[in-house]
């Protein structure tokens, strides 16, 4: 194959991935605090294992009762839907050790005097988006989380009967002149219950292919080349199979692979913290740009030192040829973006308790909603690019 025409693969993982589960509860965490106090910080870090919950990190906010949090926690874990033997909404042991933020952070971060609001730390953060698919998302990714977000919603719905909590999904698509087109193999692994065989799950899993993907993709692919619990058979999964930790599954949280990752995860932090609301931020300039139809793709560069407000480096990537319109673009940016930390915030409208819904299925290619969640993928500023 030339480097224009290959192979691509990505995957996703469900809500009831014991990652996933420890990412839904620390961004609960941070809904929490910001629905108390828009300008709490929160940096909280789960664990999850067989009927066990451990929370920790720092806080700087309200006062917030143990046993409320303990509750908001098991609300969590039920709304996945376990409740099971080894991992159990009603009976797990839930131990949460938040404490104070560390006054040296709070130091470089406050905004004071003169001094403007700082990073939170350090680091470099990207922004990807591409025509792949109406999302503005490459297509192997895309179609991964579609096909989980569909399964769990008709599983909580009890239209998937016999399909639990914890599954994964992996697309690997065939590129031609660097576009997708067609799917080369699917891989679905699910956990079930005891009363279903292997074959029992291909067929109810099988439809949500089909439910996920357009046909002109699937119109090659062969019924050997998916594979559907390869192992013969997962009864065991979520939390009691294997141990969970917030921010395990970055790739899936943003392009599968397509475009870089500097590092740092999501969930669990505040909007304070670059990594996070630097990605959002970088994701949402990428999109627009696409959108006005600047370039197929577009990848940005942010980087941040901590206590200090502006990025230090903004770079931009666009398609061979595009190369000329890279300095107009930054300027653009410059002259109606303000990525400061508190510039990002006030933007995108970040101090707001909108992150729990972000934690499964990717934080990119989804709907804004009327509540504020997934601002960042609004293509509101499109007539800024359209030169």
């Amino acid at each position: 194959m030339s480097k224009n025409n290959y192979l691509f693969t990505s995957e996703s993982v469900s809500e009831g991935h014991p990652d996933k589960v420890c990412d839904r509860i620390s961004d609960m965490v941070v809904d929490l605090y910001l629905s108390k106090n828009p300008e709490s910080r929160v940096a909280c870090e789960t664990l999850t294992t067989t009927n066990k919950v451990v929370l920790a990190g720092e806080t700087r906010g309200p006062e917030i009762g143990k046993e409320d949090l303990v509750q908001k926690v098991r609300n969590c874990i039920k709304e996945i839907g376990y409740d099971q033997q080894g991992f159990s909404w009603k009976t797990a042991n839930i131990e949460t050790h938040l404490h104070a933020q560390s006054a040296d952070i709070a130091m470089g971060v406050d905004s004071k005097g003169n001094k403007d609001e700082g990073a939170g730390d350090q680091g470099i953060m990207f922004g990807y988006a591409c025509k792949e698919t109406e999302e503005f998302m490459p297509a192997p990714i895309h179609f991964s989380h579609k096909i989980l977000r569909l399964m769990a919603e008709d599983r909580k719905k009890g239209s998937l009967k016999g399909i639990e909590p914890d599954s994964k999904s992996q697309v690997t698509m065939l590129y031609e002149e660097k576009k997708p087109i067609k799917v080369k193999s699917v891989v679905i692994s699910t956990q079930h219950s005891k009363d279903l065989n292997q074959d029992d799950v291909k067929n109810l899993v099988i439809p949500y292919i089909k439910k996920s993907i357009p046909d002109k993709y699937l119109q090659d692919l062969k019924n050997n080349e998916i594979y559907i619990n390869p192992t013969g058979q997962f009864i065991i999964g979520g939390p009691d199979g294997d141990t969970g930790l917030t921010g395990r599954k970055i790739i899936v949280d943003t392009y599968g692979g397509a475009a870089p990752h500097g590092g740092g995860a999501f969930s669990g932090k505040d909007p304070t913290k670059v990594d996070r609301s630097a990605a959002y931020a970088s994701r949402y300039l990428a999109k627009n740009i696409v959108a006005a139809g600047i370039s197929q793709r577009c990848l940005i560069q942010l980087s941040y030192a901590i206590g200090v407000s502006k990025p230090l480096s903004v770079f931009i990537k666009l398609d061979e040829g595009k190369e000329s319109k890279i300095e107009k673009i930054k300027n653009i940016i410059d002259k109606n973006f303000d990525l400061s930390p508190r510039g990002i915030r006030q933007m995108l409208k970040l101090n707001n308790p909108i992150y729990e819904v972000t934690s499964a299925y990717g934080h990119f290619g989804r709907k804004p909603t009327n509540k504020g969640e997934f601002s960042w993928e609004k293509t509101d500023k499109v007539n800024l690019f359209e030169f």
